[in-house]
């Protein structure tokens, strides 16, 4: 049979999936441990637990990842030096523009274009070449973003500063025209410097997945999953690397739909370090239009509409000031694994039974554990490797041997970001596997640590999951209801309590206690379950939302059958403008990608414009991998005789046949 590959690098897991490309049947699924220090360890893993006989068999390999959305959020993109092209310099410093643009070196250039595409004042060339001589020279920076103002409307400075910087620097340049056509210069100018940061990164991504299939005689073409849930060629992905936030989500949403064939319907995937949430609808995920917003920054990609928030089978249980649970936002190892793969934390642990629950005993239930050593001259941090080199050290030995009295103090945190330290810890999985619902690790490690930290607040263990459980469901609900209201839901503090309606009503509809009024908040589409955790988590939360809980088949790894599940899709949009003489206007300019044209008249205009959209779509289609693509045409008015014309070209990704 013909096989087709998908593969999903999450934050904890790999998961993969093998595809009868005829039948579009799952012949089998995988998970194996995510290896960020290397991920084509963990991408080697998963393939090799797959039932492969025979690699030929498999005529193509898709990928969804975190990677991009991570890299953005956790701040390790590489360095980028912004170019802005015939930007008011004093417009983004009064309003602090210059926060949004993901970096803190960016300048100013003489250039730029006005509304009619025309030359606002000429392009300052021995400026940006002298800049990007220093930066190179300098080693200051890893990639170059350029921006130009009204470049959708006129790539030209664009294009020409392109060839001035490539003359002096040998470093990746990425132009914001190229990535979109919305005319807000900052959010194009974040997005272009946002992609620059991420080239490297999905470039070591690809390089890990190809290392994985050259590894095991894997020969097929390679598509990565975009953020709206289509794929692309991995040749378009490394040039459009930001196009990938959201993937990873985008890719359960769709393998959600994919397994169910429910639509419309609500997806929660629950994973080990987030919770996704998203709407299929009409065979699609929504897409947020305006574009995604990633680590605080907005940019101009379109991506799927999703909600992401850090709970997951993964997240740290504590207690705060108040004594109450916390659950996260902190992702840490599972007690219960790490006991697995050390004896020592094995006894350590399973001797906490006998000690008395003080609040010492907290640091014996969190480990630090040296994961790859990377260097450094911190003494501090040399004394903590000298120390996790003999193997995991409960937190409490690590503060002693360091002389300190809070983690706060250790001077080597990004050593955490990093994965050179890792840290394992309580959380949900331990209490699962308690329960005997996910028990692949040591059961009797997880049972002691679970009951010690009971015991730290007088609790039975029963209590202690009851209040895991409900905590995690109101968070998931309180998630839900935010994201499909797009409105914020105020905290439960005293104030909010008494004077926030919106608050009252949701707890009143999903804990009644008000004497008179009965309150309700109903879901009016299923529940589809993603993620191995979400028949467990999932049940009573569908329950409080009166809907149907959805759980196909093969729901654990429903992120790697959306990798291997969507469409290729390419967009060409093109911008009609009248070419303007004292503000009357004389004619018509068509921008089409690089091509510029000038029209006397509206139709004619029109009429290239729809025909060269088509087929650059269509064009670029074939490029990412696209069979017999089908093109969509959509005129949207864009006001005052103006018009973008959007192209949508569709198709099956191409398969490889020996």
């Amino acid at each position: 049979m013909d096989l087709v590959l998908g593969i999903d690098t999450g934050g904890t897991f790999t998961d993969g999936v093998l595809l009868d490309y005829t039948t579009r049947d799952v012949v089998a699924t995988t998970k194996a441990l995510t290896t960020r220090y290397d991920l084509s360890v963990g991408i080697l893993n998963a393939i090799d637990s797959l039932p492969l006989a025979d690699p030929s068999a498999i005529k193509l390999v898709s990928i969804s990842t975190t990677l991009a959305t991570n890299a953005i959020a956790e701040g390790k993109g590489k360095r980028v030096a912004l170019f802005l092209i015939g930007y008011d310099a004093d417009l983004v410093r009064e309003f602090n523009f210059g926060d949004r643009f993901a970096t803190s070196r960016y300048s100013f250039f003489r250039g730029g274009h006005d509304f009619s595409g025309r030359e606002k004042e000429p392009l300052d060339l021995d400026g940006l070449a002298a800049q990007a001589r220093e930066i190179a020279s300098s080693n200051s920076a890893d990639a170059l973003a350029v921006s130009a103002y009204f470049s959708p409307l006129n790539p030209e400075h664009e294009r020409r500063a392109f060839e001035a910087i490539a003359a002096v620097a040998d470093l990746p340049i990425v132009l914001a025209h190229t990535l979109s056509t919305k005319l807000n210069s900052i959010e194009r100018a974040t997005t272009a410097t946002l992609n620059a940061s991420l080239v490297s990164v999905l470039r070591d991504f690809i390089a890990a997945v190809q290392l994985a299939m050259g590894v095991r005689g894997i020969v097929a073409p390679l598509m990565v999953v975009r953020g709206d849930g289509t794929l692309m060629s991995a040749e378009v992905a490394d040039r459009h690397a930001v196009e990938t936030i959201h993937s990873g989500p985008a890719a359960s949403a769709i393998g959600g739909r994919f397994l169910s064939g429910r639509d419309p319907a609500l997806v929660v995937d629950i994973g080990g370090t987030t919770t996704d949430i998203a709407v299929v609808d009409g065979g699609q995920v929504t897409i947020n239009e305006d574009g995604a917003t990633v680590g605080g920054y907005r940019t101009a990609v379109k991506a799927a509409n999703i909600r992401s928030f850090a709970l997951g089978g993964d997240s740290q249980l504590s207690y705060d000031k108040e004594e109450q649970l916390r659950i996260g936002p902190a992702r840490v190892l599972p007690l219960a694994h790490l006991a697995a793969q050390y004896p020592r934390v094995h006894d350590e642990l399973v001797s906490l039974a006998h000690k008395r629950p003080t609040e010492s005993l907290l640091d014996s239930l969190e480990y630090w554990f040296l994961q790859r050593q990377n260097g450094g001259d911190d003494p501090q941090v040399l004394e903590l490797f000298d120390l996790l080199r003999e193997g995991p050290r409960p937190l409490g030995e690590v503060l002693k041997a360091l002389n300190l009295t809070h983690p706060m103090q250790f001077s080597g945190h990004k050593l955490f970001a990093r994965e050179i330290i890792g840290r394992a810890g309580l959380t949900p999985t331990d209490l699962l596997h308690v329960r005997g619902d996910f028990a692949p690790w040591d059961v009797e490690a997880a049972r002691v640590a679970v009951e010690s930290f009971a015991r730290m607040r007088r609790w039975t263990v029963e209590r202690l999951m009851a209040q895991t459980f409900e905590t995690m469901t109101d968070a998931i609900l309180v998630e839900m209801i935010q994201f499909l209201t797009g409105r914020p839901l105020a905290g439960r503090d005293l104030y909010s309590l008494r004077l926030d309606l919106g608050r009252w009503f949701f707890d009143n509809s999903f804990y009644p206690n008000d004497k008179y009024l009965a309150t309700a908040i109903k879901l009016k589409m299923p529940l589809i379950g993603i993620g191995a955790p979400a028949g467990i988590f999932l049940p009573r939360v569908a329950e409080l939302l009166q809907t149907e809980l959805v759980l196909p088949q093969h729901f654990a790894v429903a992120n790697a059958v959306g990798a291997v599940a969507g469409s290729v899709v390419a967009t060409c949009e093109a911008l009609i403008y009248p070419r303007l003489h004292e503000l009357l206007p004389v004619g018509y300019i068509a921008q089409v990608g690089e091509r510029r044209e000038n029209f006397r008249r509206l139709p004619e205009a029109m009429k290239f414009a729809l025909a060269e959209a088509a087929r650059q779509a269509e064009a670029e289609a074939l490029r990412s991998g696209a069979v017999s693509p089908h093109t969509q045409i959509e005129e949207i008015p864009n006001g005052a005789d103006s018009f973008r014309i959007r192209a949508r070209a569709v198709g099956n990704p191409r398969l490889v046949f020996k």
